[in-house]
Protein backbone atom coordinates (compact mmCIF):
# COMPACT_ATOMS: atom_id res chain seq x y z
CA UNK A 1 0.00 0.00 0.00
CA UNK A 2 1.37 3.51 -0.81
CA UNK A 3 -0.05 6.08 1.22
CA UNK A 4 -0.51 9.75 0.02
CA UNK A 5 -0.65 13.26 2.36
CA UNK A 6 -1.47 16.13 1.12
CA UNK A 7 -3.30 19.24 2.56
CA UNK A 8 -3.55 22.73 3.81
CA UNK A 9 -0.12 24.86 5.07
CA UNK A 10 0.29 23.75 8.42
CA UNK A 11 -1.95 20.82 8.97
CA UNK A 12 0.49 18.86 10.01
CA UNK A 13 1.55 16.86 6.83
CA UNK A 14 4.81 16.62 7.74
CA UNK A 15 4.51 15.45 11.36
CA UNK A 16 2.12 12.42 10.58
CA UNK A 17 4.10 11.57 7.26
CA UNK A 18 6.48 10.38 9.55
CA UNK A 19 4.44 9.41 12.18
CA UNK A 20 3.36 7.03 9.74
CA UNK A 21 6.07 5.91 8.14
CA UNK A 22 8.00 5.12 11.56
CA UNK A 23 4.43 3.15 12.91
CA UNK A 24 4.90 1.27 10.10
CA UNK A 25 8.65 1.07 9.42
CA UNK A 26 7.54 2.23 5.51
CA UNK A 27 9.99 4.87 4.42
CA UNK A 28 8.98 8.19 3.93
CA UNK A 29 9.52 10.98 0.90
CA UNK A 30 8.85 14.60 0.86
CA UNK A 31 7.92 16.37 -1.92
CA UNK A 32 8.44 19.73 -0.63
CA UNK A 33 12.08 18.99 0.64
CA UNK A 34 12.98 18.21 -2.91
CA UNK A 35 11.28 21.45 -3.91
CA UNK A 36 13.09 23.46 -1.53
CA UNK A 37 16.16 21.75 -2.15
CA UNK A 38 15.90 22.62 -6.12
CA UNK A 39 15.40 26.24 -4.71
CA UNK A 40 18.13 26.66 -2.79
CA UNK A 41 20.62 25.45 -6.02
CA UNK A 42 19.04 27.99 -8.36
CA UNK A 43 19.48 30.42 -4.91
CA UNK A 44 16.05 31.02 -4.96
CA UNK A 45 13.38 30.86 -1.88
CA UNK A 46 10.42 28.65 -2.41
CA UNK A 47 8.43 31.43 -2.69
CA UNK A 48 10.32 32.51 -5.85
CA UNK A 49 10.77 29.01 -7.09
CA UNK A 50 7.14 28.34 -6.89
CA UNK A 51 6.49 32.05 -8.73
CA UNK A 52 8.89 30.54 -11.76
CA UNK A 53 6.89 27.67 -11.59
CA UNK A 54 4.17 29.87 -12.78
CA UNK A 55 5.42 29.85 -15.97
CA UNK A 56 7.95 27.05 -16.08
CA UNK A 57 6.48 23.76 -15.56
CA UNK A 58 9.95 21.88 -15.25
CA UNK A 59 10.11 23.17 -11.59
CA UNK A 60 7.27 21.10 -11.04
CA UNK A 61 7.54 18.16 -13.14
CA UNK A 62 11.02 17.18 -11.75
CA UNK A 63 9.20 16.02 -8.78
CA UNK A 64 5.67 14.99 -10.57
CA UNK A 65 7.18 12.86 -12.56
CA UNK A 66 9.74 11.39 -10.16
CA UNK A 67 6.83 10.20 -7.79
CA UNK A 68 4.80 8.95 -10.46
CA UNK A 69 7.79 6.56 -11.10
CA UNK A 70 7.89 5.92 -7.45
CA UNK A 71 4.64 4.85 -7.68
CA UNK A 72 5.06 2.49 -10.61
CA UNK A 73 8.01 0.80 -9.15
CA UNK A 74 7.67 0.85 -5.07
CA UNK A 75 5.04 -0.19 -2.82
CA UNK A 76 5.09 -0.05 0.78
CA UNK A 77 5.66 3.56 1.61
CA UNK A 78 4.66 7.50 2.64
CA UNK A 79 4.42 9.88 0.68
CA UNK A 80 4.10 13.61 1.38
CA UNK A 81 3.17 16.09 -1.65
CA UNK A 82 0.27 17.94 -3.09
CA UNK A 83 0.33 15.86 -6.48
CA UNK A 84 1.39 12.51 -4.86
CA UNK A 85 -2.69 11.65 -4.72
CA UNK A 86 -2.95 12.44 -8.59
CA UNK A 87 0.27 11.17 -9.75
CA UNK A 88 0.01 7.85 -7.95
CA UNK A 89 -3.46 7.42 -8.29
CA UNK A 90 -3.71 4.02 -6.68
CA UNK A 91 -2.42 5.18 -3.30
CA UNK A 92 -4.47 5.46 -0.14
CA UNK A 93 -5.10 9.58 -0.07
CA UNK A 94 -5.36 11.12 2.86
CA UNK A 95 -6.26 14.98 2.94
CA UNK A 96 -5.35 16.85 6.28
CA UNK A 97 -7.03 20.38 6.50
CA UNK A 98 -6.53 23.46 9.03
CA UNK A 99 -7.82 26.79 9.21
CA UNK A 100 -5.56 29.66 7.78
CA UNK A 101 -4.74 31.32 10.88
CA UNK A 102 -4.12 28.03 12.88
CA UNK A 103 -1.96 26.58 10.21
CA UNK A 104 -0.17 30.06 10.10
CA UNK A 105 0.52 30.24 14.08
CA UNK A 106 1.94 26.02 13.53
CA UNK A 107 4.26 27.10 10.96
CA UNK A 108 5.73 30.08 12.67
CA UNK A 109 5.95 28.34 15.53
CA UNK A 110 7.96 25.60 14.05
CA UNK A 111 10.23 28.37 12.28
CA UNK A 112 11.03 30.10 15.63
CA UNK A 113 12.27 26.84 17.41
CA UNK A 114 14.28 26.19 13.88
CA UNK A 115 14.90 29.77 13.93
CA UNK A 116 14.70 30.14 10.65
CA UNK A 117 12.41 33.00 9.74
CA UNK A 118 13.70 33.77 6.43
CA UNK A 119 12.62 31.11 4.08
CA UNK A 120 9.98 32.94 2.17
CA UNK A 121 10.62 36.70 3.13
CA UNK A 122 11.39 37.50 6.25
CA UNK A 123 8.79 35.80 8.43
CA UNK A 124 8.53 37.65 11.81
CA UNK A 125 4.96 36.85 12.65
CA UNK A 126 2.26 34.33 11.98
CA UNK A 127 0.37 36.80 10.38
CA UNK A 128 3.31 37.69 7.47
CA UNK A 129 2.60 33.51 7.47
CA UNK A 130 -0.35 34.28 6.72
CA UNK A 131 0.30 36.51 4.19
CA UNK A 132 3.29 34.00 2.61
CA UNK A 133 0.86 31.11 2.70
CA UNK A 134 -2.21 32.81 0.67
CA UNK A 135 0.35 33.20 -1.82
CA UNK A 136 1.85 29.84 -1.73
CA UNK A 137 -1.70 28.80 -2.10
CA UNK A 138 -2.60 31.19 -5.00
CA UNK A 139 0.59 29.87 -7.02
CA UNK A 140 0.06 26.08 -6.72
CA UNK A 141 -3.65 26.62 -7.78
CA UNK A 142 -2.24 28.42 -10.51
CA UNK A 143 0.06 26.09 -11.51
CA UNK A 144 -1.89 22.30 -10.89
CA UNK A 145 -4.44 24.04 -12.70
CA UNK A 146 -2.72 25.07 -15.75
CA UNK A 147 -0.02 21.96 -16.56
CA UNK A 148 -2.57 19.06 -14.84
CA UNK A 149 -6.46 20.92 -14.28
CA UNK A 150 -6.66 20.00 -10.90
CA UNK A 151 -7.22 21.37 -7.63
CA UNK A 152 -4.59 19.76 -5.05
CA UNK A 153 -6.78 21.53 -2.40
CA UNK A 154 -9.94 19.80 -3.17
CA UNK A 155 -11.05 17.19 -0.63
CA UNK A 156 -12.90 15.30 -3.28
CA UNK A 157 -9.70 13.87 -4.76
CA UNK A 158 -9.24 12.38 -1.51
CA UNK A 159 -10.11 9.00 0.45
CA UNK A 160 -10.03 10.55 3.81
CA UNK A 161 -10.01 14.05 4.85
CA UNK A 162 -9.88 15.61 8.38
CA UNK A 163 -9.85 18.88 9.86
CA UNK A 164 -7.12 19.28 12.52
CA UNK A 165 -7.28 22.77 13.22
CA UNK A 166 -8.41 21.64 16.91
CA UNK A 167 -6.70 18.31 17.13
CA UNK A 168 -3.28 17.80 19.04
CA UNK A 169 -0.56 15.78 16.55
CA UNK A 170 -1.48 12.87 18.96
CA UNK A 171 -4.92 13.11 18.21
CA UNK A 172 -4.65 13.45 14.42
CA UNK A 173 -2.26 10.46 13.95
CA UNK A 174 -4.42 8.36 15.93
CA UNK A 175 -7.32 9.19 13.49
CA UNK A 176 -5.26 9.26 11.11
CA UNK A 177 -3.80 6.00 11.82
CA UNK A 178 -6.95 4.04 12.55
CA UNK A 179 -8.14 4.66 8.82
CA UNK A 180 -4.55 3.86 7.55
CA UNK A 181 -5.41 0.50 9.74
CA UNK A 182 -8.65 -0.16 8.33
CA UNK A 183 -7.22 0.28 5.09
CA UNK A 184 -4.35 -2.32 5.31
CA UNK A 185 -6.65 -5.04 7.07
CA UNK A 186 -8.77 -4.98 4.34
CA UNK A 187 -6.32 -5.66 1.64
CA UNK A 188 -4.89 -8.42 3.88
CA UNK A 189 -8.60 -10.16 3.78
Amino acid sequence: MIISLSGALGSGKSTIAQMLADKLAWPRYYMGGLRREAAKKRGMTLAEYNKLGETDPKTDQEVDYFQRDLGKNEDNFVIEGRTSWYFIPHSLKIYLDVSLEEGAKRIFSNLQRKNDRNEDNNLNSWQDVVESNKTRFESDKIRYQKYYNIDVYDPKNYDFYLDTTELTPDQVFQITYDYVKENLDKRKN
